[in-house]
């Protein structure tokens, strides 16, 4: 039996930062006359439906919808309260990791609840294919709190950061928290293996 982490997704409060999560992964922000807005494409709804429950954690309206190629997605209201995360994460109309960034634990779980899967013996953790001058600096972000990942597919369609071994498989488990309630869910989730 694992103990909970101190400091983990499950006992820290919502924070808009923690949106940060899903720009770590695949997601988008975009700026708008009224605030920003945030979203992602997501490969099954269950994750949509996980997304959006966490982001109305954060007090900012969500929802799931699908984009006009099908495409299952979660977003957020445009809202002021964005701007200034939409700003920390682009530079121009380029995505880009702030200086020095850390996921908070809640973070982190948006990173796996958006883009993370089980491969194998390995947890890997989707980056952005459209945007890979952030894969390098999102690898070291992981690597101060505690996970070391390696850089996989950067010249793919699928690039991700690969975690490896029940250290630190357990150290992303227990920061993440647990799964939401639904099999698919569960079968997606980071284990100790």
């Amino acid at each position: 039996m694992s103990q909970m982490s101190l400091f983990s997704a499950e006992t820290e409060d919502p924070a808009i930062d923690d949106l940060a999560g899903l720009l770590a992964a695949q997601g988008q922000s975009l700026h708008t006359a009224v605030g920003a807005r945030v979203s992602v494409v997501v490969t099954a709804q269950w994750r949509a439906e996980a997304i959006r429950a966490d982001i109305l954690e954060t007090g900012i309206e969500a929802e799931t919808a699908h984009s006009e190629e099908g495409s299952t997605l979660a977003r957020t209201e445009a809202n002021p309260r964005l701007t200034a995360l939409h700003r920390r994460w682009s530079s121009g109309a380029v995505k880009s990791v702030p200086e020095g960034w850390t996921p908070s634990p809640r973070a982190l779980r948006f990173w796996v609840l958006a883009a993370g899967r089980p491969e194998g013996v390995h947890y890997v953790l989707g980056l952005d294919p459209h945007a890979p001058e952030t894969h390098g600096p999102l690898a070291t972000a992981l690597m101060r709190v505690g996970i070391a990942p390696t850089l996989v597919g950067s010249s793919g369609s699928q690039p991700a950061l690969r975690v490896t071994g029940r250290k630190r498989r357990t150290r992303l488990l227990e920061t993440v928290g647990g799964p939401p309630d639904d099999s698919e869910a569960k079968a997606a989730w980071p284990t100790p293996r």
